[in-house]
């Protein structure tokens, strides 16, 4: 009996010393620098669109004033393919008390007007604030068409209990037999504007040269809360349109690491992940070329 208490003892005692050392650690993280942000697009027979904004701290409280005061103000920015450069124009439109601010090709300028995408081309983007310049330049790959689209209902067992009519989007894809070729898309239901699903990008890493069959998500809308049992889905009834749009590696990069990011966020045990942007000068963001494609479906009620 006296050789269990010193043992009990002897275990105990190191775990008195590891309590009785605790101290409340706090760290500063400090603030950091704020930094300029950009989405861009040019897509295949749409003029350039740029969203300038500046970056916003991770602990600050963010509303839609706060989103209102983000974008940035006078900036010069310019695009040119080549041959041809324009200095785009910045335009600001206000709803519901939201003031939007973006760039796109001055529309008192009939040439400027005329400028629009085209598949094969490269565009350079660079952008003149506050003292700085950023540069970027994107490819609007040659598009690749789906073959074919359709839906299916889900397994029985997998239907929504409280929606009946939920409807599974398919689509069949031959890759090209040369490697590198890479994809976002997007989903335009009813009246809906196009938008990207949780998962957009795709390469042809495993399946280059192969034809295969792949379902497609719904586009969701990420201001918007998500509903777990519908999310995804598409209805009978509804009228679809996809997107399917050629992209280059470095458009790829941002889309792929930024999803990746969404699906690691509140994991505790998730690697951290650096979000690859496209623009010089330590900005972030992607200046992204798209060359689309587009089907429409119709699903049978």
């Amino acid at each position: 009996m006296k050789n269990r208490s010193g043992i009990f003892l002897l275990l105990l005692l190191p775990a008195l010393c590891f309590f009785s050392c605790e101290k409340e650690v706090s760290f500063d993280l400090g603030t950091a620098a704020e930094k300029v942000v950009v989405e861009g697009t040019i897509e295949t027979g749409l003029p350039p669109y740029i969203f300038l904004t500046k970056s916003i701290g991770f602990f600050s409280k963010v509303d839609l004033g706060t989103l209102s005061n983000s974008f940035i103000h006078g900036a010069k920015i310019t695009v040119s393919e080549g041959t041809k450069s324009f200095v785009m124009r910045e335009y600001q439109l206000s709803s519901n008390g939201v003031s939007l601010s973006f760039y796109s090709v001055d529309s008192a300028d009939l040439t400027a007007l005329a400028f629009r995408g085209e598949a094969g081309k490269s565009y350079s983007l660079k952008i003149e604030y506050n003292g700085k310049t950023y540069e970027s330049t994107t490819t609007i790959p040659m598009p690749k068409a789906l073959d074919s689209i359709w839906a299916e209902a889900p397994p029985a067992e997998e239907i929504p209990k409280d929606y009946p009519n939920s409807m599974l989007l398919f689509a069949r894809y031959t890759d090209p037999d040369t490697l590198g070729n890479r994809v976002r898309y997007f989903t335009k239901r009813n009246s809906e504007n196009f938008l990207a699903p949780y998962y957009s990008v795709y390469d042809d890493a495993i399946i280059n040269g192969s034809r295969i069959d792949i379902q497609l998500a719904a586009g969701f809308n990420r201001m918007d809360s998500i509903n777990i049992e519908t999310f995804g889905y598409f209805y009978k009834g509804d009228t679809v349109i996809v997107k399917w749009s050629s992209i280059d590696k470095s458009v790829f990069d941002f889309w792929r690491t930024l999803e990746f990011s969404y699906g690691s966020t509140g994991n505790p045990f998730a690697s951290p992940v650096k979000v690859t942007s496209n623009i010089s000068n330590g900005a972030l963001g992607v200046w992204a070329g798209y060359g689309n494609t587009y089907d429409t479906l119709v699903i049978p009620q």
